[in-house]
């Protein structure tokens, strides 16, 4: 499912749609409403680059058995490859 924004409004907040999607990532990653790895991706970010972003605002990183299984099995399957 995509999301539309209207020009209007993007240009209205002074951001590029990268840097929207960006925010909306670390407000959702922060009402813990995505995992890391989701809030990465939706930022269009790796998950270190999104890490660094989230350390340089100064917000923890919550971590939990539940994301941590997920990283397991993308390694895994990075691995596999």
């Amino acid at each position: 499912m995509g999301v539309l924004i209207p020009d209007d409004i993007l240009q209205a907040t002074r951001m590029s749609a990268e840097e929207l999607k960006r925010e909306l990532a670390i407000l959702l990653f922060q009402q813990e409403k995505l995992t890391l790895g989701q809030a990465s991706r939706l930022a269009g970010m790796n998950l270190l680059q999104f890490q660094h972003l989230l350390a340089s605002r100064q917000i923890p990183v919550h971590y939990d058995v539940a994301e941590f299984e997920e990283d397991l099995k993308a390694l895994r399957e990075l691995g596999s490859r």
